[in-house]
């Protein structure tokens, strides 16, 4: 991928019962005023993941569940959402702690509209932190974590390049930290040029080893001060 200009800015995405979300957050945040350590996993649901691919992703997702709820002080500070990209880009499930993650059953199906992922993501991301800062809620750094084994296909290239743009200077801003799976046949090459540090390519389909992973890393984070550099566990179930 050539270097990227700048280009325009795309307005956020945010759901029409935005603000009424805003204001409900004032009775979540009392009951449980702990600082947040939010997740997004963006998991690639087009069709070339039909079959065993998608059946050991929602495995992985049920083992992560099974892990982090374990942690009770986990179980209040870390927030997961879940993003899919398959056909058209859409959010499964907003931001809960985990007793309130149902484990979604992913479907397989459509093109690979990567950008428009990120995108919602992102502005998923945002409206979240929006909500923390309103209610003088303390948050980690967010998580945003790329899974997909295929590269961009099926919307125009133009809002991948904006996608890419965003997640540069979030990253440079210190806004999100961003992490790139690639499985199977996955373009390894597209993921290395458009994450800010080296993409993993799962070893097999190996995810519930990726998501036992994922739950140790942010149990670590909830464990620690906002702000602090932890260690996170070795990685064992891909190659760099």
């Amino acid at each position: 991928m050539p270097d990227l200009p700048e280009p325009e800015p795309l307005e956020p995405i945010f759901d029409d019962d935005w603000g009424d979300a805003l204001l409900a957050g004032g009775v979540e945040f009392a009951d449980n005023p702990e600082p947040r350590c939010p997740c997004v996993l963006l998991l690639d649901t087009s069709k070339s993941m039909t079959g065993a691919p998608i059946q050991a992703l929602n495995d992985g997702l049920a083992a992560f569940r099974d892990d982090l709820v374990q942690d009770p002080l986990a179980r209040r500070r870390v927030e997961v959402a879940v993003v899919t990209f398959g056909g058209a880009p859409c959010v499964v499930q907003n931001f809960v702690t985990v007793d309130d993650f149902p484990t979604p059953v992913l479907t397989a199906g459509g093109a690979t509209p990567m950008g428009g992922g990120i995108h919602q993501a992102l502005d998923l991301l945002e409206a979240r932190k929006a909500q923390y800062q309103a209610h003088g809620v303390a948050y980690y750094r967010p998580w945003l974590f790329l899974i997909t084994d295929g590269a961009p296909r099926g919307e125009p290239t133009d809002v991948f390049r904006q996608a890419v743009y965003r997640l540069h200077t979030a990253e440079k801003e210190k806004k999100v930290v961003f992490f790139t799976v690639g499985v199977e046949k996955a373009d390894m090459a597209l993921l290395a040029k458009i994450s800010p540090r080296k993409p993993v390519h799962l070893r097999g389909l190996r995810f519930v080893d990726l998501f036992v992973w994922l739950s140790r890393s942010t149990q670590k984070i909830a464990h620690s001060r906002v702000g602090e550099q932890v260690p996170l566990p070795p990685v064992d179930w891909g190659t760099v």
